[in-house]
């Protein structure tokens, strides 16, 4: 299968958010992993509202605030995941979704970073199969300030070189909001329980010839509270060994 080699003067000139809704009869879910978001969530899923989407997981990483409460109340499915991890949370989300399986995955975050307008770009090149992996660039869109931090911009543009040096295959972010072919999904089988994730979609996606786009998305500011993550030095390098350790490992499995 083609490999799509995602370079800056290749990605498409558009404004995401300009782009009218598009029609599909095909099944699109989202998955947004959660952890004590009670004052975000319900801020996030109210703007998916009216784009298409089948069903919105949240998958509850553990919470010890009412996150479950506010998502169950803005109309989402809680999915519980006790065991602290982005990734658990997501593969707990997979679970539950596997039973009666989308056509399109959408993953985001539940803090308001992402903008729900970007939704229907971000699926559109699936829509079209034009693509099977869709990342949201958070570097080639708009970035309000403060949104990233100077370690996660280092981060971003080191990674994406290992991965353009090791795979072949070019991006320029690691941003959560992404969206993905379900059958392309199975053939990664995911399994990074932690801050790995991301990368580890990515980079699997290059070794096995999924064609990878790119398009730029708006980021903002948390809608309210600390990241978890960035907010902190301890979180910011605990994410970035872990990132740094993915992609060597995948480096070094052949398949």
């Amino acid at each position: 299968m083609k490999w799509w080699k995602v370079k800056g003067d290749d990605l498409p000139d558009l404004q995401s958010h300009s782009l009218p809704s598009t029609p599909t009869k095909m099944k699109i879910d989202a998955l947004i992993p959660a952890l004590n978001e009670e004052t975000n969530i319900g801020y996030v899923l109210d703007g998916l509202k009216a784009r298409g989407i089948r069903r919105i997981v949240v998958a509850d990483n553990g919470s010890t605030d009412g996150t479950a409460a506010v998502a169950t109340k803005h109309g989402a499915i809680v999915v519980t995941e006790a065991r602290k991890g982005y990734g658990a949370a997501c593969l707990a989300g997979l679970n539950y979704l596997r039973t009666e399986a989308p056509d399109i995955l959408v993953f985001l975050d539940g803090d308001g970073a992402d903008d729900p307008n970007d939704f229907d770009a971000l699926v559109k090149p699936v829509v079209d199969d034009q693509a099977d992996l869709v990342i949201g660039s958070r570097t080639r869109g708009d970035v309000e300030p403060g949104a990233l931090t100077p370690v996660q911009h280092f981060g971003n543009r080191l990674s994406c070189v290992l991965i353009q040096v090791l795979f072949g295959v070019k991006f320029s972010d690691l941003g959560p909001f992404r969206a993905i072919r379900w059958s392309a999904l199975e053939r990664l089988d995911m399994a990074d329980r932690d801050f790995g994730w991301t990368v580890e979609m990515q980079a699997k996606a290059a070794k096995r010839g999924l064609r990878c786009l790119e398009i730029p998305v708006r980021c903002k500011r948390r809608f309210s509270g600390k990241s978890k993550v960035s907010g902190t030095l301890n979180g910011s390098v605990r994410a970035g060994v872990k990132i740094l350790y993915t992609i060597g490992r995948e480096a070094l499995i052949r398949s």
